[in-house]
């Protein structure tokens, strides 16, 4: 019910990463000078330590604590997402699907299509890094929303063919399909 909670997870929603953190940082900083709390505003990349130091002047104070409670909870969420293991992968799926998309630009489908190929893995050959099965059918979602109009043709077929295979192979290779891949292939 906190309007200035209420703000931010909604810019948090619209915003890139980066600038997200950003807005955090910024309301952070405006709650604890709005209690008097010594907040020292430094520039520059936004870490999950400094969050978490900011976060630690409201600790002993009470009205502070019950005035910002909801932004609180939005940066302590912020500081677990940021930590998250997976976080670093996330980063490189998102790096990916903008290079994909300036590929699409620049290319047919069948070159993308391609250039996906070599990174489907099963599971026994994928390592942490690596995208999964879901992380595929999500790009392939992604590729095929933004393309418009496909050339169809055999460069297209058979580079289609392939995708599929190397997915068939990893997904007999899990072992055990999530939820979502059940309900797709049945």
């Amino acid at each position: 019910s906190d309007p200035a909670a209420k703000a931010l997870w909604e810019s948090l929603m619209n915003l890139r990463q980066k600038e997200a953190v950003m807005e955090v940082r910024r309301h952070l900083v405006e709650a604890a000078s709005r209690e008097n709390l010594p907040i020292k505003m430094n520039m520059g990349r936004v870490t999950p330590e400094q969050l978490g130091s900011h976060i630690k002047l409201f600790k002993n104070n009470f009205k502070a604590l019950r005035n910002h409670c909801g932004l609180l909870q939005l940066v302590l969420a912020t500081i677990q997402a940021l930590k998250h293991p997976q976080n670093a992968k996330w980063d490189s799926f998102l790096a990916f699907e903008r290079l994909l998309l300036q590929n699409i630009g620049e290319s047919e489908i069948p070159s993308v299509l391609n250039q996906l190929l070599p990174m489907i893995k099963s599971h026994n050959e994928r390592t942490a890094n690596d995208y999964t099965s879901e992380d595929f059918l999500v790009l392939l979602v992604y590729i095929y929303s933004v393309v418009g109009e496909i050339k169809a043709g055999k460069e297209l077929d058979q580079a289609e063919e392939e995708v599929k295979k190397a997915l068939v192979r990893t997904f007999c290779d899990e072992p055990e399909l999530s939820s979502l891949l059940q309900k797709i292939t049945g």
